[in-house]
């Protein structure tokens, strides 16, 4: 579904991936974690071209990003097959929940008003908030919030789902019910490359946990090998901080 072939990105001077190779599976559940400032956010950024790349090549479900925006149409498509859930739920405050639903259904799939109201009550009584369609944003809290956002991608019927630290916005109380609407996701075999800091949820969840470092993918393996025993001087150091809390 997804494939990074020696990608690199700066920032300026900054070298922010470096020589990134990875794979993602068909229905495989990728979990990246690491340091704040590792790279993280910007390698998945890159998949859906929100980032641009220096040099390298990104394929995703067969269409290919290349560097400094080049890839035209193949940009496009891949934005329409790739949905997106931010720290920050940029939902539009003067629309309805629904309406937020619906809006890209309507605008860039041409779908009618009626189906796009079918299929955005379907995925809002899917991560639980159904009862909510007729509020605003602002009515909403957070952690119902992003999971109007998370309905919101799904509506344009993605191959790939990205998140980008999707909880670290919420208060703690919040988190739990936003991990359980992407945990539902996983077991129904969405294909999932997830920036989180929920250790447990990456353990259990993931089939994959990537361990990046300075813009380098270090370590990755089964969660039960990368959490219990990590082979990395970085990935023993970054996890024995990280799980004490």
């Amino acid at each position: 579904m997804v494939r990074l072939d020696k990608v690199n990105k700066y920032f300026g001077s900054l070298h922010v991936m470096q020589d990134i190779d990875l794979e993602v599976a068909p229905g495989e559940v990728v979990v990246i974690i690491g340091a704040s400032g590792s790279g993280k956010s910007t390698l998945i950024r890159c998949v859906n071209g929100l980032e641009e790349f220096q040099s390298g090549h990104i394929t995703v479900d067969g269409n290919e990003l290349l560097p400094y925006g080049k890839s035209g149409r193949s940009l496009q498509t891949i934005r329409t097959e790739v949905g997106m859930v931010f720290q920050q739920f940029n939902l539009f405050p003067h629309l309805s929940v629904r309406d937020n639903v619906t809006l890209a259904p309507i605008k860039v799939r041409g779908l009618s008003r009626d189906q796009a109201v079918q299929i955005a009550d379907r995925l809002l009584d899917r991560v639980g908030i159904a009862d909510q369609a007729d509020k605003y944003p602002g009515q909403l809290s957070g952690g119902q919030q992003q999971r109007v956002a998370l309905a919101r991608a799904l509506a344009m019927e993605p191959r790939l789902m990205l998140f980008d630290e999707p909880t670290s916005a919420l208060d703690p109380e919040m988190i739990g019910e936003v991990l359980d609407a992407m945990r539902e996701l996983a077991n129904d075999g969405m294909t999932m490359m997830i920036v989180t800091h929920e250790m447990g949820f990456a353990r259990e969840v993931a089939d994959r946990v990537i361990f990046v470092h300075k813009g380098r993918i270090v370590e990755e393996g089964p969660p039960e090998t990368v959490f219990d025993s990590p082979e990395h001087e970085r990935t023993q150091s970054f996890l024995a901080r990280v799980l004490k809390h």
